[in-house]
């Protein structure tokens, strides 16, 4: 099963675009409280950024 960190990246992936938490959360149907836990912890670990306020995108380290 995939983990809420997965669903929250794969969905910034395949969005091509940055994403507001609400966004996040009715893509990966996950409850946005979760979503905004998520995208903290993966901001931390430098896989999400914020290229706008209130905006999330993906890192991709490969480039």
């Amino acid at each position: 099963m995939i983990d809420n960190q997965e669903k929250v990246l794969n969905a910034l992936k395949d969005a091509g675009k940055p994403m507001r938490p609400g966004e996040i959360a009715e893509a990966t149907e996950l409850d946005t409280k979760e979503v905004s836990k998520v995208l903290k912890k993966l901001k931390s670990e430098d896989a999400v950024c914020t290229p706008k306020r209130c905006f999330y995108s993906h890192v991709d380290h490969d480039e």
